[in-house]
């Protein structure tokens, strides 16, 4: 049986034991234990093994992971988030998009472009604030529970520092993304063309001080 998403989830959102969790937390730990359930009855129906009935049980259980329970915090400010993008030696960088949200969803949000020569990057860091609207994206392609590697490139699920993430890659145009989750609630994306390598989207990732995002309030 295919576990990518469990081992996604279970590493993402692992409980807390330094103090008393807080209700955007305990939100997270719900959403853990609802994407579990769903995991292991939409891998059954793929599999040919489960029931109907528990393949409407593993969509109600997504259903309400991605639901949420409307807990959420006000995310940091842009600026903050603009602090830990990286210097990568050899890259050029141009001046960061940033935005802060607070209605519909409260998010916030910076983007930078680097270039060297025909190679480009561009790396995202997103502050969800623990809104499950803002994680659901990366949740779905957790829940796609995919491990493929083909002579066009791959998608598979990896971990990064202990930051748990999914990257793909294709070889035509050596381009590719690598989206990691950090401390259950900042999202971090690297996507690149024209690279030397897959291994260019870790080193990226890696230049982002992932204690310090953790950390922030």
């Amino acid at each position: 049986m295919n576990r990518i998403a469990l081992m996604l989830v279970a590493g993402t959102l692992i409980i807390s034991v330094a103090c008393g969790k807080s209700d955007a937390e305990k939100q997270a730990d719900e959403a853990a234990a609802n994407l579990e359930k769903a995991s292991e009855a939409l891998s059954k129906a793929a599999e040919g093994t489960g029931s109907a009935e528990d393949l409407a049980a593993g969509m109600k259980s997504l259903t309400e992971a991605l639901k949420g329970d409307g807990k959420t915090v006000d995310p940091v400010s842009f600026q903050s988030l603009e602090a830990l993008l990286p210097s990568l030696s050899g890259w050029e960088r141009d001046t960061p998009r940033s935005e802060r949200m607070t209605s519909p969803v409260a998010y916030a949000q910076t983007e930078a472009h680097y270039s060297r020569g025909d190679a480009s990057l561009d790396i995202t860091i997103t502050d969800s604030g623990f809104a499950q609207a803002v994680l659901a994206p990366f949740s779905m392609m957790a829940m796609m529970g995919m491990n493929r590697e083909s002579r066009e490139g791959y998608e598979k699920s990896v971990t990064l520092d202990g930051q748990p993430g999914f990257e793909e890659w294709r070889n035509e145009n050596r381009d590719g993304e690598l989206t990691l989750l950090v401390g259950k609630r900042f999202l971090v994306a690297v996507k690149g063309s024209q690279l030397p390598g897959a291994g260019t989207l870790q080193d990226a990732a890696r230049a982002i001080d992932f204690g310090k995002l953790a950390a922030l309030q």
